[in-house]
Parts: C-alpha cells; sequence; structure tokens
C-alpha cells in the first residue's frame, strides 16, 4: 500500500529508485484516488487513457538507469497547456473538442523528464477569474471544505495537488492564479520570474504577464520541477535566463503601510509568520512601495486590453466552436456570444474599451507609466533587501457563490499578487498555518517576493520557513 498523503517528489522519487513500487505502481494508486475523489473534488477535466503506458516507460527509464528526479512522477497539467493528441480546452465551450496540435515545451520537458502526466485539470474559463466558478464545466471544490473554493484560475491544479490526486501540477499564473489557489489550498504555488520558464504552448491570457509554474506540496518539490522546466527556447521570444545567488543571511522586507482591507485573523496569521521567521533568524526590515495601492488598477488596465486582443483569434472559424449566422459579422457575433462565458465577455469589452480610440491614452498608456513605477519601487526595495513578505491573499477561501456576483470584490481578492506579475519577478506562496471559518480550520499562505532570478532566495527561505 502506496502511503499517498505522506508522498512527496521527494520521497517518491527515492522510493522508485529503491525498487520499493514501480512507476506502474504509483499511477494506478493514483487513479483509483482520482476515481474516488473526482466526482466530488472536480479537479481534472480529463483523465487520459494512456497513463499505464507512460508509467511503463518511466519504469523502463529507471530500470536503463537514466531515471530523474520527476520520473514516474504522478502529474496533473492544467487545461491551457497543450499535450500533442488531447483536448485542450481553457475550460471553454467554444474550444470544448479542440485537440493539440503539438505539445508545449513544458509538456516535452516533463516527458522528457519521465514524469506521468495524468490528465488535464479545471481551471476558470481563459484563466479569468481567482475561484474556478468560471469555468464552462462547472467549479472544482476545496478539498479542505467542499462547500468552498480552491481559488483560481489555477483551482483545478491546486485541488488535485491537495486532494492527493496529482503529486505535482503545473498552473499558470498571469495576476495570482498559482499563489492564491495554492494559498486556499494549503500547498506551494511558484510564480517564476517573467521569461523562465517557455510560453510556448500555453494558451495566452495577457501575454506580457503569463508565466507556468509549479504547485506541489513543499517547497523543495517546487524546486525540482522548476530546475527542469524552465530555461530558454527558440520558441518564445520573452525567454530570459539568470540565476541570483543564495546568502547566509537574509533581509526580509514588509510593507506594512499595504496590509489594509485584510480580515483580522488573516492579518494576525501574517504577522506570527514575520516572528517565526525573525526568530529563524532573519532580519526584518519595514519597506515601503507606494505604488503598490495602484497595482490593481493598473493590471485591470492592462490584462483586459491584452486579453481583448489574445482571444480575437476564437471566432469560431479556423478552429473551435462555431455557431452560424446569416453572413461572417453574424457568425462571430453569434459564435462568441455562445461560447465565451460571463467573465470572459466582460474582460474583452473591457479591454476593447480600454483601447479604443480616445480612451487608449487616458487608461492604457497610464497604466504602462505606471506599471514601470510598480517595477521602479521594487527595484529600490531591492536595494535595502533580499525578499518581501506579504499575505497572499486577504482572506482564506469563501464559499461558492460568496463573490461570484459582484465581480468587484472577487477583483480585489488579487490585491496583494498582481504586483509580482506587473513588476516580472517571482513570488512564491508557501503555507502559513489555518484561520477558524465555521467549523473548519481553513490554510493561508504567506507570499515571499525576490528579485528577477530570485528563485534560489524564495526556495532558501522558504524550506527555512516550512520546517
Amino acid at each position: 500500500m502506496i502511503n499517498i498523503k505522506e508522498l512527496t517528489i521527494k520521497k517518491a522519487h527515492e522510493a522508485l529508485k529503491n525498487k520499493e513500487y514501480t512507476c506502474v505502481d504509483l499511477a494506478q494508486t493514483y487513479l483509483t484516488e482520482i476515481e474516488n475523489k473526482n466526482p466530488e473534488l472536480h479537479a481534472y477535466l480529463a483523465v487520459y487513457n494512456d497513463v499505464v503506458e507512460q508509467a511503463k516507460k518511466a519504469d523502463g527509464m529507471i530500470e536503463k538507469g537514466k531515471g530523474t528526479m520527476l520520473t514516474g512522477i504522478p502529474f496533473a497539467i492544467k487545461d491551457n497547456i497543450f499535450f500533442e493528441g488531447k483536448v485542450v480546452s481553457g475550460a471553454s465551450k467554444i474550444l470544448e473538442n479542440y485537440v493539440a496540435t503539438y505539445d508545449a515545451t513544458v509538456v516535452t520537458k516533463l516527458k522528457d523528464a519521465g514524469a506521468v502526466i495524468l490528465g488535464r485539470v479545471n481551471m476558470d474559463e481563459f484563466a479569468m477569474g481567482g475561484s474556478t466558478e468560471n469555468s464552462a464545466y462547472g467549479p472544482s471544490k476545496n478539498p479542505h471544505d467542499i462547500s468552498r473554493v480552491p481559488g483560481g484560475s489555477s483551482g483545478g491544479s491546486a485541488s488535485a495537488v491537495a486532494g492527493d490526486l496529482a503529486l505535482g501540477a503545473l498552473g499558470s499564473d498571469t495576476g495570482g492564479s498559482i499563489r492564491q489557489p495554492a494559498s486556499f489550498c494549503g500547498i506551494v504555488g511558484l510564480k517564476p520570474t517573467y521569461g523562465s520558464v517557455s510560453r510556448h504552448g500555453l494558451i495566452a491570457m495577457a501575454s506580457s504577464l503569463d508565466v507556468i509554474g509549479p504547485m506541489t506540496k513543499t517547497v523543495e518539490d517546487a524546486e525540482i520541477v522548476f530546475n527542469i522546466i524552465k530555461g530558454k527556447d527558440k520558441f518564445d521570444a520573452t525567454g530570459v535566463e539568470g540565476e541570483l545567488p543564495k546568502k547566509n543571511r537574509y533581509i526580509i522586507g514588509v510593507p506594512t503601510d499595504f496590509l489594509k482591507g485584510v480580515d483580522d485573523d488573516v492579518l494576525n496569521n501574517f504577522n506570527q509568520s514575520v516572528e517565526k521567521l525573525k526568530s529563524q533568524g532573519f532580519e526584518i526590515k519595514e519597506v515601503s512601495l507606494p505604488t503598490l495601492p495602484y497595482a490593481l488598477a493598473v493590471y485591470y488596465i492592462l490584462m483586459p486590453a491584452e486579453v481583448s486582443s489574445n482571444l480575437a483569434r476564437l471566432d469560431g472559424v479556423k478552429y473551435g466552436s462555431l455557431k452560424e449566422g446569416k453572413d461572417l459579422m453574424e457568425d462571430y457575433f453569434l459564435t462568441r456570444g455562445e461560447f465565451f462565458g460571463k467573465e470572459v465577455r466582460r474582460r474583452i469589452m473591457l479591454g476593447t474599451y480600454v483601447l479604443s480610440t480616445g480612451y487608449y491614452d487616458a487608461y492604457y498608456g497610464k497604466a504602462l507609466k505606471v506599471r514601470e513605477l510598480v517595477k521602479q519601487d521594487f527595484e529600490k526595495v531591492f536595494k535595502e533587501v533580499d525578499a518581501v513578505v506579504t499575505p497572499v491573499s486577504p482572506m482564506p477561501a469563501f464559499k461558492f457563490g460568496e463573490k461570484s456576483n459582484d465581480p468587484l470584490q472577487m477583483y480585489l481578492a488579487d490585491i496583494f499578487t498582481v504586483s509580482a506579475n506587473l513588476a516580472t519577478i517571482p513570488a512564491i506562496s508557501i503555507p502559513a498555518g489555518t484561520v477558524p471559518r465555521e467549523d473548519k480550520n481553513l490554510p493561508v499562505g504567506l507570499q515571499i517576493i525576490a528579485p528577477r532570478f530570485g528563485e534560489n532566495i524564495l526556495f532558501d527561505i522558504g524550506k527555512r520557513f516550512e520546517e
């Protein structure tokens, strides 16, 4: 019997290496778990039919001494990442039957490393949302309390890892879509430096913000996955490479002027986390990030603008679902009206508006300038400190329907996460304990933000915090 509750990528790798069980045994254990739990959690939209073949191949790699840290490790991928020959829908009706014609670079890297990809997991439609309630196929549930959301947009990835339906998962993060669900589900979620992981084969939402990253049970596991998926790629012109060295001593910044509007118990938990870091020998320093309060407004101008242009290609003509009208223009209206969900339509309209003549300079042009100021704020702060900590979200996981009728409330939940995307810097969410809600204890995360290429710093501080 494999105890998957206690399993991590590191432990599974050791067990497979020592022949305690095979990759096929491990894959079968997870397939059984998915069969039992997925009807309730709805993390997976599809489980692949070649999982056992993948596992046999992984066993062969280990047999030949060609195994890596990820060989035989059961993985889930977000439904906006291409896997050749499999449906990839972006959790939207418009791509319901769209079959990927090639592998995303991250999938190629996982396959080369011998990972076993179990299936594709649920998300907010085209990654737009913070609760997975915007999936065209129904929401995923939070394993800690199924009456609550798992977060989003990578809610299926978080639900799968937290619910023991995968040992690791890939998510994508445009404004917090890896970190917020990781926080809500009590797992680790890394948003890498923009461009450090190839976006080739990711359905684009907002191209200057999107980044693929790992969601795992431990910081060490996130580091293992990141080291395999990172690197420049000839198919992604935005690719960058670099690495900041680890240090013996870190100074950690806390932007106290920015901790408004946070639930009392979440703020209390954050303060305890800061005290814990202090007791572990980290130097804590108050810092000021004056433009941070504007980050959310900037994000909700730039992101919809990019959404509006990126999703223009989805018109039912070249690929995807089509609802026919009397002429081409009506085809477009009917197709997009019928097959795009409410939130996607809302963001396309917002984006088209801020890009339109007469408003472009007032909104989009101004937002680009403020984005530059947010970047400069962080650059200034990182001259004084090695990392910055904040809560991940102002609240723990909320109940289904609690915020979905008020988009503004939903958008405000991104207040602490969007700035790292705007500044193109790495950030990680690590479990920081729980807060009580009704009769449940719900997980909350601590967000650590580092300078560009500072993933090593995040892993180093994160591992010490976990201890």
